[in-house]
């Protein structure tokens, strides 16, 4: 793959800690539904509203390695010990199932699309961002990541996830700034091109992006076989 570099407009970002004192507030949704959602659906329908309430209509990407995963090893736990599982359950179990309820909510029939990339995940997600963006600004794109670590059941994980969630929202009309994005693929060696300053080096894409979207310092994530950086420019031409 040739190593990739674009910018998206951020007009804002909002985001929730994997460990947080309180309940994500998602009081926007009606009880009989929020009752059902999963602690995963919740802090991206957090995130997700804070960045989006007073838009009527925006363009979903949402990204998660696991998605519902725990909610769906629960219903293959259930159905192994001969229990009944519950159609909703059964529904809410699907990768994009938070889209759904946040469209429904709204009342906003926008597209809305979901994708999983194993440990760069959000890195892809940005990408297909601002690849929607560029191909029509003239409805703004809410990128919102959201996962969770798998059930213990499933073992070690490599490069497993951090956990919480993030939202950005790209729209040039109300930009603040400029998010950069880039990826470089590795050689042999670990080694990849040298004209890219690194920045500080994070254990996963959502601690180094959101770091950089903090304090406005460059970050860096590594993998196997690419590096990945993102820096912050102020202007928003």
């Amino acid at each position: 793959m040739p190593d990739l570099h674009w910018t998206i407009p951020v007009a804002r970002w909002s985001s929730w800690p994997a460990v947080a004192a309180v309940a994500p507030d998602v009081g926007f949704i009606e009880p009989m539904v929020r009752r059902r959602l999963s602690t995963l659906s919740r802090v991206g329908l957090k995130v997700a509203h804070d960045c989006a309430a007073d838009r009527p209509n925006v363009r979903i990407v949402f990204a998660s390695r696991h998605g519902e995963l725990r909610r769906t090893t629960d219903i293959l736990r259930s159905i192994s010990a001969g229990e009944p599982v519950s159609p909703t359950s059964f529904s809410l179990s699907v990768l994009n199932a938070m889209t759904g309820v946040f469209g429904i909510a709204r009342g906003d029939r926008t597209a809305a699309s979901a994708l999983s990339a194993g440990a760069e995940t959000l890195g892809y997600a940005l990408l297909e961002a601002h690849a929607q963006y560029a191909t029509d600004t003239s409805t703004p794109v809410l990128l919102v990541y959201a996962d969770e670590p798998a059930d213990p059941a499933y073992g070690t994980i490599e490069e497993e996830v951090h956990g919480g969630a993030l939202a950005i929202l790209l729209d040039a009309a109300a930009a603040t700034g400029r998010l950069s994005c880039a990826r470089t693929a590795t050689a042999p060696d670990g080694s990849a091109s040298p004209e890219r300053e690194p920045g500080n080096l994070f254990a996963t894409q959502s601690q180094a992006v959101h770091h950089c979207l903090d304090t406005r310092a460059a970050a860096q994530w590594r993998s196997e076989y690419a590096i990945w950086n993102w820096s912050w420019d102020e202007g928003v031409a």
